[in-house]
């Protein structure tokens, strides 16, 4: 029986070596049609764990993760139907149902958006069209609720890949997330605008746009219901899928998704009991754990604390948060927390803190009708020595319209 598993083993690295030989010579720039037929017969019997690992071993030798985008649209058209074959069998309760339930009602709602689009391209006259335009209007404002399933994959799935060592594939399908996210915020604001005065200009975009949501989401989801949820089923425990579950529960469903969150879970019951027990001595005080937690919640800040290691320790539970966490972020490298493309400022911020050059970083946006400012903070000990680094975000637009002053008396 060993040597059958050894020799199972070393036919899979075999597969392996000779699937990142081929992708490395895409790479290079040979020619597809010359490789294609060699792609056919690895990716044939190529798990989605065998493919996830290539692409990981790939991006840690320095492969471009950009460049591995797009050798991922080469040879996904090559191994889809072998993957096809592979059916996911999960209970309605499990996050990658409701992952995959998504996906497929999106893909529903997407093929309405052609026809609307086309309509719109072939008129001349806004007024003819107006219905039309409020109605993929609409889709894209379910397109936009969406994004709190990419929320639930990047806070609740995702971390619990990175532990297991999947890092790269998971940073492709957020950068895929982002990508899509600016299209479909484009989208909107041209519907939103869509008047007679622009709709020669704007109609011309709007096609542009719609085309690539219709065709990319689609193939974005088939890379994550092929390759990426079984990849996660193959590595992860009961136990990790149930505290998923529960960060999904946090992070709250799609109006469209059947699974909604439970109340009163394991987790909870276990903090109360430990509030209930434990109290901390400071220096200007003495509170319980309850009563530290309470205070924590009621700033009017959302707060996440990231150690000296750029590891994520602790963030509060205001009532309602402006950035979603969940609990599964705990222990996750603040870098992987962040789009790719901006992990070099993350980066850059916390080298100035721990060098001493800084002590503060700041940034502000207006999201819809709200101006939120980002604060992040060095921690030192009283001898000067970096601990970590405090985030803190504040919704200010109230702040911002003060006038003259109010006090007490």
């Amino acid at each position: 029986m060993s040597e059958i598993m050894k020799g199972r083993n070393q036919m899979a690295v075999n597969q392996k070596e000779k699937l990142k030989e081929l992708l490395r010579r895409l790479h290079k720039g040979e020619n597809i049609r010359v490789l294609k037929q060699e792609l056919k017969q690895i990716l044939g019997s190529a798990s989605p764990l065998l493919i996830s690992q290539v692409e990981q071993e790939l991006l840690n030798e320095g492969l471009p993760r950009e460049q591995l985008r797009q050798l991922c649209e080469v040879h996904l058209e090559l191994f889809s139907k072998g993957l096809e074959s592979e059916k996911i069998q999960v209970p309605s309760s499990h996050p990658v149902h409701t992952f995959m339930e998504e996906h497929q009602f999106i893909t529903n709602v997407l093929q309405q958006a052609l026809p609307l689009m086309r309509k719109i391209i072939a008129s001349n006259n806004y007024d003819k069209v107006e219905q039309e335009a409020q109605k993929l209007k609409d889709i894209t404002e379910t397109l936009l609720e969406f994004e709190n399933h990419n929320i639930r994959e990047e806070n609740a799935l995702f971390p619990y890949l990175e532990k297991h060592g999947v890092t790269e594939p998971p940073a492709i399908m957020w950068a895929e997330h982002n990508d899509f996210r600016d299209k479909k915020k484009k989208l909107f604001a041209l519907l939103e605008n869509f008047i007679q005065a622009e709709f020669s200009s704007a109609k011309q975009e709007i096609e542009k746009l719609v085309i690539q949501l219709v065709e990319g989401l689609p193939n974005h989801f088939f890379k994550e219901n092929n390759i990426l949820y079984p990849t996660a089923l193959k590595l992860l425990s009961e136990q990790e899928w149930s505290e998923i579950k529960e960060s999904c529960d946090e992070l709250g469903y799609t109006s469209f998704a059947s699974e909604q969150p439970k109340q009163g879970t394991e987790r909870s019951t276990k903090q109360t009991v430990l509030l209930e027990q434990e109290e901390i001595q400071l220096p200007t005080g003495r509170l319980t754990l309850e009563e530290l937690q309470a205070v924590l919640n009621s700033l009017p800040v959302d707060i996440s604390f990231v150690d000296k290691n750029d590891t994520v320790r602790y963030f509060n539970q205001p009532e309602e948060r402006i950035f979603p966490r969940a609990v599964a972020v705990l222990g996750r490298k603040v870098q992987n927390c962040h789009p790719q493309k901006s992990v070099h400022v993350v980066n850059q911020i916390l080298d100035d803190f721990k060098s001493g050059r800084k002590d503060m970083a700041e940034f502000w946006l207006q999201i819809k009708d709200k101006f939120i400012h980002i604060r992040y903070f060095a921690v030192r000990n009283a001898k000067g020595e970096y601990l970590g680094t405090l985030e803190a975000t504040q919704d200010i637009t109230q702040i911002r319209k003060l006038k003259g002053h109010k006090t007490l008396l």
